[in-house]
């Protein structure tokens, strides 16, 4: 947040909706977390069929520790999933698995949007971690040269969160498509996959809006200074 001022009621509405989002993720995991899937595949069994049918035999699927940790890296070539996804059947296990492999199948097709989101990955490191310390400085000591080095850093934070946008919805309409072709059974089940999966997804507009209102804040702060 940096520090508060007038322009914070950008941020409220936000706010709302990422409070309201996390609470459906965790909602839905764990209503469906209680539900098993009518094939009873766990979720690395899953993850290991559909990377096997897009004939993707050179990615590996491991289980870690924590909850919703669950990830993919283009560098190692890794499915990393939670040991409830890993082994579990429920149809939350099988959907997030289906979702991160889903990433894993974008990486070996080249899809651009993940290609360009990883290339700037660093960018957007420096981006968050620098952007509020310079702008704040800046807008203190009135010195334009750190705010805008601020807004342009945080811009790249920015951009990492929109090109996110894309990456995470194609991830799941592959996994919801995997999932309907033969691995769940009934509309029931595909109801449960959806409901985990979209809530999934309004995880990441709450919080590319909220980057995207932080560097409204900060071009109005910005023009304050002028």
């Amino acid at each position: 947040m940096f520090f508060f001022d007038s322009t914070m009621i950008l941020i409220i509405p936000v706010l709302i909706l990422a409070f309201y989002a996390q609470s459906k993720v965790k909602g839905n995991y764990e209503k469906f977390k209680r539900v098993q899937n009518s094939a009873n595949v766990t979720g690395a069994e899953v993850a290991e069929e559909i990377l096997h049918r897009e004939g993707i035999f050179d990615v590996k699927i491991v289980d870690i520790e924590g909850t919703l940790s669950d990830h993919y890296n283009p560098k190692t070539k890794e499915v990393s999933l939670s040991k409830d996804i890993f082994f579990g059947s429920s149809i939350s296990a099988i959907s997030i698995a289906a979702h991160e492999v889903g990433h894993a199948i974008q990486h070996a097709k080249g899809y651009s949007f993940l290609n360009f989101r990883t290339s700037i990955v660093p960018l957007a490191n420096i981006g968050s971690t620098a952007a509020f310390p310079l702008f704040f400085i800046g807008f203190l000591f009135r010195t334009g040269f750190l705010m805008d080095l601020g807004i342009i850093f945080f811009s790249g934070a920015f951009l990492f969160h929109l090109i996110t946008l894309p990456v995470e919805f194609n991830a799941s309409n592959r996994a919801f498509k995997q999932l309907s072709n033969g691995i769940v059974h009934n509309d029931e089940e595909m109801k449960g996959v959806k409901a985990v999966l979209n809530a999934a997804a309004l995880t990441y507009v709450a919080s590319t809006l909220m980057a995207l209102m932080q560097l409204v804040r900060m071009l109005i702060l910005r023009g304050s200074r002028n």
